[in-house]
């Protein structure tokens, strides 16, 4: 004898029929699924109503707070890298420091400028070249060091120019030689160099407080005559 199985059957219909006539009714005396059906409604809606007026805020300052936690997480992780290398980091400093001295050791100081223009003057005639210019132009003040270009036309032979190049690029001082161009003259069978030789020198302590005091003049908002520093 076999078993069978309960079969639910849904009357679609009678549940329709507990919906009708339900105006000016009291709700309490409501057929039961319109019963459960006000009250599922009145539970959504006032979920929504508490997620709107409270819930929303909350979680999205735990979202502010998250990321937050996220970003503290980082700084720490790289504060702790920092402190297990700061042995290393400050042997590089040392390192550092000890190259930027070597090089500012190359930087020739306002009083040195005209030795070092006379030694690249001294290099050119010690190889036989011809200057048709030797011409200093403006100087260019940067942050911390002032930049002099200087106008060069020699004319020569190619290994005397290549000689002197050395010898400009061996100088105690740092010169560097740009836009070079060089060409062949037909009359002389000379070769004749147009070039920029930049050299560089240190920024007198007057003259970086003077451009220290032009840039804060400069700032949006700072007042006519005021002191930098004040």
């Amino acid at each position: 004898m076999g078993i069978k199985k309960p079969s639910f059957n849904i009357d679609m219909a009678a549940i329709k029929g507990q919906f009708q006539g339900l105006s000016g009714r009291h709700a309490g005396l409501w057929p039961i699924v319109p019963r459960i059906t006000l009250l599922v409604g009145l539970v959504i809606g006032l979920l929504v109503l508490a997620y709107f007026a409270y819930w929303q805020g909350q979680l999205e300052e735990l979202e502010r707070k998250q990321a937050e936690e996220t970003t503290l997480k980082a700084a720490f992780v790289d504060k702790m890298k920092q402190a297990v290398n700061l042995e290393i980091l400050r042997k590089q400093k040392e390192i550092v420091s000890t190259y930027v001295s070597m090089l500012e050791k190359q930087l020739p100081s306002k009083a040195e400028m005209d030795a070092l223009l006379s030694d690249i003057n001294q290099a050119g005639v010690g190889r036989g070249l011809q200057f048709e210019l030797f011409k200093p132009g403006a100087v260019v003040a940067r942050d911390y060091y002032a930049e002099l270009p200087i106008n060069l036309q020699l004319n020569g032979t190619y290994h005397d120019l290549g000689a002197f190049t050395s010898d400009v690029s061996n100088l105690p001082r740092i010169v560097t030689l740009n836009n070079l161009n060089i060409q062949l003259q037909e009359k002389t069978g000379k070769l004749k160099m147009d070039a920029v030789a930049k050299t560089f020198r240190y920024l007198d302590p007057e003259e970086i407080a003077a451009q220290q005091a032009a840039k804060a003049a400069a700032k949006p908002g700072a007042k006519p005559g005021a002191k930098a520093g004040a």
